[in-house]
């Protein structure tokens, strides 16, 4: 059974992943191993070695810290519930949707965002 910090490590690894808008083929072709591992590794199934979570944190161009960034607030995978609805889910940073999202939001020049913005919550407030 994986541990929780592997589980952590894993999901904050995928995000930012998904964040950069990297596939798993291209990060493991970066750090030189097969996408398989990173698959692994994103799952929590494999233990990241802190050379190679160093290796994958320089391809993601983040800090190896970052992958440690609120794991106090970690909770077991068994007690994450799926959303009922269609309302937010309750870690949203780990729904590909949602960096999807996020990085075609940064990708809209700064001066027309906050029109997209204004869009999304009278929508959001309409429905």
């Amino acid at each position: 059974m994986p541990h929780n910090v592997d589980i952590h490590v894993g999901l904050k690894m995928r995000q930012r992943r998904w964040l950069v808008g990297m596939t798993q083929q291209q990060l493991a072709e970066i750090v030189g191993i097969k996408f398989q591992q990173i698959q692994k590794y994103e799952t929590g199934a494999n233990r990241v070695s802190a050379s190679r979570l160093w290796d994958i944190a320089e391809a993601l161009g983040a800090p190896a810290a970052h992958f440690f960034d609120g794991i106090e607030q970690s909770v077991p995978r068994e007690t994450v519930k799926e959303p009922a609805t269609e309302q937010a889910p309750a870690d949203f940073m780990n729904n590909k949707e949602v960096m999807d999202l996020v990085r075609s939001y940064y990708a809209i020049p700064a001066h027309q965002r906050r029109r997209v913005f204004d869009l999304a919550r009278v929508l959001g407030d309409a429905a």
